[in-house]
């Protein structure tokens, strides 16, 4: 099987997350392609998103009727601070015979020889770099393998979703209509964007 994984806050999933997941269903010849919530990032400690239970529902209600798309907690499950590295190896446990591909921002291209266990890291998994606007293409040297997605570059944030939402502006355009109706009734994570 053919795996991607895609990892991040989701803090809201928004229209830009979907657009990426469809891109690399298209582009990839995907099997399945798994949304993993991330705890808390080591790239933003101070940062606490919304609860991981909220999270994981708003994944959920975008990702209805997705047939080749699926949620894991693990990294809630976990706990601590979430690390590719020990992410890939679950997979890589669970399915063993799977080619694992890894879907990250342009942004974090020049990181990645940072990241924990990097050379380990890129030795089991295929990078699916997602283009950002204003982020240009970069290679890195082997062990790394990138390759690049195609489709639909587009620059909506999750932060900015959070400061409409604390501003009392609307964001039906940026998410998917579940997502906005579920959260606009949230007074909690209101206050907390």
């Amino acid at each position: 099987m053919r795996i991607a994984l895609y990892g991040g806050s989701f803090d809201p999933v928004h229209r830009g997350h979907l657009m990426v997941a469809e891109a690399a269903l298209e582009e990839l010849a995907l099997d399945w392609l798994i949304f993993i919530p991330t705890l808390r990032s080591p790239f933003k400690p101070d940062r606490s998103p919304a609860d991981g239970s909220l999270r994981l529902r708003w994944l959920r209600l975008a990702l209805a009727g997705q047939m080749r798309c699926k949620v894991d907690a693990i990294e809630l499950v976990r706990g601590g601070v979430s690390y590719t590295i020990d992410t890939i190896r679950y997979f890589g446990r669970r399915y063993p015979d799977s080619e694992l591909l890894l879907l990250i921002g342009s942004d974090q291209v020049p990181h990645l020889p940072s990241w924990r266990e990097a050379e380990s890291l890129a030795c089991l998994v295929q990078f699916v770099v997602i283009p950002r606007p204003g982020h240009p293409s970069i290679s890195l040297p082997s062990p790394y393998r990138l390759r690049h997605l195609k489709g639909w570059p587009m620059d909506i944030s999750s932060s900015e979703i959070r400061r409409r939402v604390r501003r009392g502006l609307p964001v039906h355009h940026l998410v998917p209509q579940e997502v906005a109706e579920d959260f606009a009734n949230l007074q909690d994570y209101r206050d907390k964007s």
